[in-house]
């Protein structure tokens, strides 16, 4: 509509300087009349009086609202000049004190008029005065020729602007209509329900079409009967939640197809009221109750798995544990000597039988925590006996790899109220997967500490670093990173059971790492009661190790 708006102001500001053009045209050859005929004065009043005609031709090049400004303001002072010139009021040019209210109509008769017609009363005062001012005013010309002619140009010129004005009106008019008609040609072909609401809920206009199996008599009914009765409720609601908000949505079965759905977007009118946009939405309904669906039967299946190994956890840990028993009666020699081969086979599957059993024990806490029946068993201690333990459990893997494991745990007791296993767990997973990714000759440091209530973990490292797309995945069950031969080496379950031992203590694990210079995992457990800083201790003789990485510097001294 506003494209139509300013064609029409184009089309209307070209038909204005049209009629400029007209005015002066016809006043300009008549002072030029007047002059040949030797009347100066005359000459010069229909001069000034064709001046506004000039000015009116800028329409041409722009219908701004500065031009329009300029013209209306040019035709009170011209035509009150010329007047004043031919002898004020009494002269005849009188005539020409509508000229600048018709000019006003063709300019725009709503904003414009009532600005000419108060400024040529102004004007038409002014001169009117000019004898009590002290002022005289030439004498007015003589013969009726020049106040006939200016009469029947100024009225010629008053009957062409109201023609302009009315084929104007007649235009707008048409060119709404016709938008009217388009836009409800476009709503009548929407696949949607388009209802208009008055305040009280109730439908008074319809456009597009409404389901075949809807009663069409919708104009005059309450929004809330287009739900059938278990869902008018909801609908009320939304009119409640639309006259407070401006805007709501709901959802309801229309009560000639409870099978059906119904979505329904209400938004508020600025006249009051409100539309209503309804769409059939019952395939998005089928298809949101069928993955619904799928996924409880998804989260069914998963939980029959986590429990069926939860309940394995006896029946294999049971004959393992006979294995790597014999086997290391076997491999110590208990019992007497054995050929060597043999003790070397002893010793393997002691190794193997180790390594498996870890990987079930893993497999087994993940399950349970995924079933939700692994119970911590909180206790008292001192952390740093946890700590310490897992240290010793992965030096020896720490010498062969010949990687420098380092720990840092303060001179003062860490006690906490956590679950014993599962914090040396936490520690033994995050050295053991440091251990895994980081080349011989690297760094693994490991530090305990008391923050506030929180015991924190820091286990650092100087390895191959994690990529930030593989950063994204880990600390969820069975996701590995790194090559094909780390990936070789356990089960994907790790950081996914630091992460569920942080959690189930109600605290947090956070992976900070970068691809080529190592990576640092945080574990932050609420388990500690807080107590004032302690004195630092004293600085060790030797410098501290340091582990860069990027922004973040950590410093750990060799564990005592």
């Amino acid at each position: 509509m506003e494209e139509t708006d300013t064609l029409i102001d184009r089309r209307a500001g070209r038909a204005a300087a049209g009629w400029h053009a007209v005015w002066l045209a016809a006043f300009g050859l008549s002072a030029l009349a007047w002059m040949v005929l030797g009347a100066s004065g005359s000459a010069l009043a229909l001069a000034l009086a064709a001046a506004p005609g000039l000015i009116g031709q800028l329409l041409r090049v722009s219908v701004s609202r500065g031009t329009k400004s300029l013209v209306a303001l040019a035709w009170p002072l011209c035509v009150g000049a010329a007047i004043a010139l031919t002898g004020g009021l009494g002269g005849p040019m009188t005539a020409l004190a509508i000229a600048p209210i018709a000019a006003m109509i063709t300019l725009d008769r709503r904003r414009y008029l009532p600005f000419g017609a108060a400024f040529s009363a102004a004007i038409i005062a002014l001169i009117a005065l000019t004898p009590l001012l002290g002022l005289t005013l030439p004498a007015p010309p003589t013969g009726p020729l020049l106040a006939l002619l200016v009469v029947a140009f100024a009225a010629i010129a008053f009957a062409g602007a109201l023609q302009m004005a009315g084929g104007r009106e007649h235009e707008r008019e048409a060119a709404r209509a016709d938008e009217a008609a388009r836009l409800r040609n476009l709503l009548e072909a929407e696949p949607f329900l388009l209802l208009r609401l008055d305040r009280e809920g109730i439908i008074r206009e319809v456009f597009c079409g409404a389901p075949e199996d809807w009663d069409l008599k919708l104009i005059g009914r309450p929004f809330e009967n287009l739900a059938g009765e278990a869902h008018r409720g909801a609908a009320r609601a939304a009119l409640r939640i639309l006259r407070k908000e401006g805007a709501a949505s709901v959802g309801f079965a229309p009560p000639l197809a409870p099978d059906r759905f119904l979505a329904v977007e209400l938004r508020g009118l600025h006249q009051g009221g409100a539309a209503a946009l309804v769409r059939d939405a019952s395939r998005e309904r089928a298809y949101e109750a069928w993955l619904e669906q799928g996924k409880a039967e998804a989260e069914s299946l998963a939980l029959s798995k986590s429990r069926f190994l939860a309940n394995m956890s006896h029946e294999l840990r049971t004959p393992l544990n006979a294995i790597i028993g014999f086997s290391d009666i076997m491999r110590s020699r208990l019992f007497g000597p054995m050929p060597e081969r043999y003790a070397e086979y002893a010793g393997l599957i002691h190794e193997s039988g180790g390594h498996l059993l870890d990987l079930i024990n893993d497999v087994l806490d993940m399950s349970k925590i995924e079933a939700d029946r692994y119970a911590l068993s909180l206790e008292e201690f001192d952390a740093r006996e946890a700590v310490s333990a897992a240290l010793r459990l992965t030096r020896l893997q720490a010498d062969t790899a010949k990687i420098a494991l380092r720990g840092v745990l303060p001179p003062t007791a860490l006690d906490v109220n956590a679950d014993r296993r599962a914090l040396k767990q936490i520690v033994l997973n995050l050295v053991s997967n440091s251990l895994k990714f980081t080349p011989s000759g690297g760094q693994v440091n490991v530090l305990a500490r008391q923050k506030g209530t929180l015991l924190e973990l820091i286990v650092a490292d100087t390895g191959v670093g994690i990529a930030p797309a593989d950063l994204e995945r880990l600390g969820r069950p069975y996701e590995q990173a790194g090559g094909m031969e780390q990936r070789q080496l356990g089960t994907g379950l790790g950081l996914s059971l630091v992460r569920a031992f942080a959690e189930l203590h109600g605290g947090r694990m956070v992976i900070k790492s970068i691809l080529g210079e190592g990576t640092v995992v945080t574990v932050e457990l609420p388990v500690m009661e807080e107590r004032p800083a302690a004195a630092p201790p004293p600085p060790p003789p030797e410098p501290p190790q340091r582990v860069a990485l990027g922004d973040n510097v950590i410093a750990f001294v060799p564990h005592r």
